[in-house]
């Protein structure tokens, strides 16, 4: 009979060969100290190197280590919600594969677990490594969230963390499709807790979210968690009408009570310009809605896998996902 998994750990990958054997060991060190059954669940998102061949060499060694390849690269947070769909164990624990994120901390995660906490995530106080631009957009980034959303997503957190499987299931049924997987987390709630930690520079190969990815990780996080640009873009509007008529009656007074009037046409064009520039951007902002709601009534699945090694059937069923 097989053992009840206890504890899986979800590693999501992509052009990781420099790094998986690392990162594969360290788990095991980690874990093995824990003393209770586990998996290690990587999924290959789509991966050009040799990331998946050196999972697949891993299986067969070790039947803790579990493998999802999806069939092209899907993106990060789908790579995560495949893992939680997949995993059997009573704590599920998700942790990127680069080793920034200290897998000797999971056992402090355990701990808070075995406290009574059921979703314990790990909040960063330093971040080696990472440009002065990086540190201050991701600053600017989680407090931006924070002042935009009734939802209290904790600042300078990522996805690293640990949740019960309560939680986990409460996860499962949100199939949305531009997914923010830290403030889903924050909106099921449940009894959450941090633990502080500094992060380390990526052990090995180049970071997988440059700046177009930030940006729009960015944006699913604003945008699936507040409504508030849309009211930003209405107050505006509101603002430069109100501007206008006040501009409009100057116009009218100069005109018709003074021998003084305003001469030339560069200063309608750069008000055209201007007022021409804000209407794109509302309707640039009304387009990101309208977007997400056009790529959820598609209903495609979330992902495809192209071959799993030592996966049982998943949590969800092939129409949900």
């Amino acid at each position: 009979m097989e053992t009840a998994i206890r504890h899986s750990v979800i590693i999501p990958v992509f052009n990781e060969e420099a790094v998986v054997n690392e990162t594969y060991r360290r788990l095991t060190k980690v874990m093995e100290s824990i003393g209770e059954p586990y998996e290690l669940l990587f999924i290959n998102d789509g991966s050009r190197d040799r990331t998946a061949e050196i999972i697949e060499t891993i299986t067969v060694e070790d039947n803790h280590v579990k493998l999802l390849n999806f069939s092209r690269n899907f993106g990060h947070q789908i790579a995560i919600t495949a893992g939680m769909d997949y995993a059997l164990g009573d704590t599920i624990i998700i942790i990127d594969a680069d080793l920034q994120d200290p897998p000797e901390l999971i056992p402090q995660m355990v701990e808070k677990w075995k406290e009574g906490y059921e979703v314990i995530y790990a909040k960063r106080i330093k971040r080696k490594g990472e440009s002065l631009f990086k540190k201050w957009s991701a600053a600017l980034f989680y407090r931006t969230l924070r002042a935009s959303t009734e939802v209290n997503i904790p600042v300078d957190t990522g996805d690293f963390r640990l949740m019960d499987r309560k939680v986990c299931e409460a996860m499962r049924s949100i199939r949305e499709k531009n997914r923010f997987v830290r403030g889903l987390v924050s909106w099921v709630g449940f009894r959450q807790t941090a633990i502080e930690y500094v992060r380390d520079e990526r052990f090995a190969g180049e970071t997988k979210y440059p700046l177009k990815k930030m940006i729009r990780l960015s944006m699913n996080g604003i945008l699936s968690f507040s409504y508030k640009p849309l009211k930003l873009a209405m107050y505006l509007g509101f603002l430069i009408s109100f501007a206008s008529f006040v501009a409009l009656v100057v116009t009218l007074y100069l005109k018709l009570f003074t021998a003084n009037t305003i001469p030339g046409w560069t200063s309608i064009m750069d008000c055209l310009l201007l007022l021409n520039g804000i209407t794109l951007t509302i309707l640039g902002i009304l387009g990101e809605y309208v977007g997400r709601i056009y790529d959820e009534t598609k209903n495609r699945p979330l992902y495809i896998l192209r071959s799993q090694k030592n996966v049982h059937q998943p949590q969800v069923s092939e129409g949900e996902r």
